[in-house]
């Protein structure tokens, strides 16, 4: 009986230990499941007052109600009718897929030199290519115009996805560093099997790479989506306006002598702003596996 009770109550305080770190773990998991809920809170905060000011009067606008009291379908019938926005919608659906498709290839193509082929001097390149990732974009704001000036381009869409023919520093690099943490074995063995260098970079590092591509997708996408500075500097005509654009022509329209129509502006931004959420909510996956590149094998 003795070794019973002393066997138990040496076996008793182990117990309640291991009882007060499983509450200590839930109390923390609830702690970080709150604060998690605060920020996603925060962050979402403005989405669900641009959706619900779309559905307000203009003298309710500002009310800061997240239920409309009298809600309508009104701004959406006339933002429609004020402005084009099936053209504007148009025009930027054709920059945003023609840059996107433009920059994804050219900078893969790029990386998968820097990655695959050994030459002199192929360090020194890519640093300088990484380089000109510390450029200010206004630097060669002026000398990019006049070039398109010169091709008589301005006033077009071309200027807005071309650009993207040449490749970007920051996508070459970042898929550069998924091309490195492929084996390089598979591509010698096709190589003995009779692959050309355009087949080992289609058929081989392109689909071995595809949360790298796609997150190069998604990425250009929203930048071209939402650029403003170069519709401002190179289109002139309403018909060639992109959704941004736009938008600052429907803020310089409905804010002439301070009559703001602001529940039309925010209709406007709740129409441009659906499909970038769209396009992330497809790609989440992709993004979070390119999120973190394998290091060089």
């Amino acid at each position: 009986m003795a070794s019973i009770r002393s066997t138990s109550s040496i076996a008793g305080p182990p117990r309640e230990m291991a009882g007060q770190r499983t509450a200590l773990r839930k109390v923390r998991k609830l702690l970080s499941w709150v604060v998690l809920l605060i920020a996603t809170g925060l962050f979402i905060y403005p989405l669900i007052w641009l959706l619900s000011a779309s559905f307000k009067p203009q003298s309710e606008v500002f009310d800061n109600r997240l239920i409309p009291a009298t809600p309508t379908l009104q701004n959406y019938l006339d933002i429609w009718q004020s402005a084009p926005m099936a053209l504007w919608m148009g025009n930027t659906i054709l920059v945003t897929v023609l840059a996107s498709l433009a920059v994804t290839f050219s900078s893969s193509l790029v990386a998968w030199g820097f990655a695959y082929y050994r030459f002199p001097g192929r360090d020194a390149l890519f640093f300088l290519i990484l380089a000109t990732m510390m450029l200010p974009g206004v630097v060669t704001l002026i000398p990019t115009y006049l070039i398109w000036d010169a091709l008589g381009q301005v006033g077009t869409l071309t200027p807005l996805w071309a650009q993207n023919l040449f490749g970007s520093a920051f996508y070459i690099f970042l898929i550069r560093q998924f091309f490195l943490g492929l084996p390089r074995q598979v591509f010698e063995a096709a190589r003995v099997d009779g692959a050309s260098d355009w087949r080992l970079y289609w058929n081989f590092a392109l689909p071995l790479c595809k949360p790298a591509i796609v997150v190069t997708l998604v990425f250009e996408t929203q930048a071209a989506w939402t650029d403003l500075m170069r519709p401002l500097i190179y289109l002139r005509d309403k018909t060639t306006f992109t959704i941004p654009r736009g938008l600052k022509a429907l803020v310089d329209q409905f804010g002439f002598a301070g009559n703001w129509h602001w529940e039309l502006i925010v209709t406007a931004s709740v129409i441009a702003t659906i499909p970038m959420i769209i396009v992330f909510f497809i790609a989440q996956r992709h993004i979070l596996e390119g999120a973190a590149p394998a290091g060089p094998r």
